[in-house]
């Protein structure tokens, strides 16, 4: 049994305390635009989350599919952030795959330590809560768990929770629905840039390398909402990200130069462009940046699946087809783990300067 010295967010959540300790509390910049999610979500007014249907997106009939594909580029292009109806994957399945990750996370904290990941040696698969990797120490309102659940023959096993008993069962089924959905809007995605239909997809490393990394974010209930992030602004490294909820509103989009709460559109399936297909698109498709609110009267669960190329074994560059001269490339090749550096050092750079600037502010 690995023992943590993490302090989990749901204890803390539940030892009843009033106000939250400081690592969570967000720069003053960053407090302005925080709202309490239940009154954003009820807002009518201004721009909205478009919602795709898919139900015919490999239509037999070709006006009807190509009105699909344009629906879906346009979201692609403006937003790069969508709510997916008709996607094939049925309602039974995705409530399962809710309770199955509910009744994991109900479990005492004792019980779930036992999956607990070690980021420090490498081991990232599990359950966790996210370090302090600045010297600000800032935290997020959120526990996870983490685990790659496709290709299956790529899958860790024993380190997938055990309780509920169906949790290998479903988790799986799910997984392998998803990359049948990916396949197709991968594809639809290929034909809107003027691509052959499997490009895309073999860009991102295929049927035997695109990895589906599952997060299961749980952000439990905070007392001082407008004051912390579940998870903080960021783009999704990934090709395509999948999103189930639990229902309760979080999810913000930056559209604009404004943050917008996602509305709970009911049996949708949210997906996200992430950079990796910003990237081969020459920035036509938006990776859009996003972060989860949190709140006091409802705890918000979120099973995130990214839809990852392979580390090494791919160069990530706009395709020769999305660049001309009016639009030179806007992105230089990167490995995709050489992407995930980049950024990891760039946002270094910018809470140096930031902290810079607050030592500045307090002489």
């Amino acid at each position: 049994m690995v023992t943590s010295v993490v302090s989990r967010v749901e204890s803390l959540a539940s030892s009843g305390i009033q106000s939250i300790p400081k690592e969570y509390i967000r720069p003053q910049e960053e407090l302005t635009s925080i709202g309490n999610v239940f009154e954003e979500e009820k807002k009518e007014e201004g721009p909205q989350v478009p919602t795709i249907d898919l139900k015919e997106i490999d239509s037999e009939d070709k006006e009807v599919r190509e009105r699909c594909h344009q629906e879906l580029k346009k979201a692609a292009m403006e937003w790069g952030v969508m709510h997916l109806v008709n996607h094939g994957i049925s309602d039974e399945l995705m409530d399962r795959v809710r309770k199955a990750g509910q009744k994991f996370f109900e479990l005492p904290v004792e019980e779930k330590e036992k999956y607990a990941n070690d980021q420090a040696s490498g081991k990232i698969q599990g359950y966790g809560s996210k370090l302090a990797n600045n010297a600000s120490g800032q935290l997020e309102w959120e526990d996870y768990f983490f685990h790659l659940v496709y290709p299956e023959d790529k899958r860790d096993l024993s380190i997938w929770p055990k309780t509920p008993s169906d949790y290998t069962e479903v988790t799986s089924e799910y997984a392998r629905q998803l990359r049948v959905l990916a396949s197709k809007i991968l594809s639809a995605l290929s034909l809107c840039l003027g691509l052959e239909e499997g490009r895309l997809e073999k860009e991102v490393g295929g049927l035997e390398e695109l990895l589906l990394q599952m997060k299961i974010n749980y952000y439990p209930k905070c007392p001082q909402p407008e004051l912390a992030l579940g998870v903080e602004a960021h783009t999704d490294v990934s090709a395509l990200t999948f999103i189930l909820h639990n229902m309760v509103p979080g999810l913000q989009l930056f559209y604009e130069g404004k943050w917008i709460i996602a509305k709970c559109v009911p049996n949708s399936i949210i997906m996200h462009i992430g950079d990796t297909i910003e990237i081969l698109s020459n920035g036509k498709f938006k990776s859009i940046l996003h972060r989860g609110l949190v709140n006091k009267e409802k705890v918000r669960i979120s099973w995130a699946v990214f839809c990852e190329p392979p580390k090494e074994k791919i160069i990530l560059k706009p395709l020769p087809e999305t660049v001309s001269e009016a639009e030179p490339p806007l992105f230089p090749p990167r490995t995709f783990a050489q992407h995930i550096q980049h950024k990891l050092f760039r946002k270094t750079q910018e809470l140096q300067e930031q902290e810079k600037g607050q030592e500045v502010l307090s002489k």
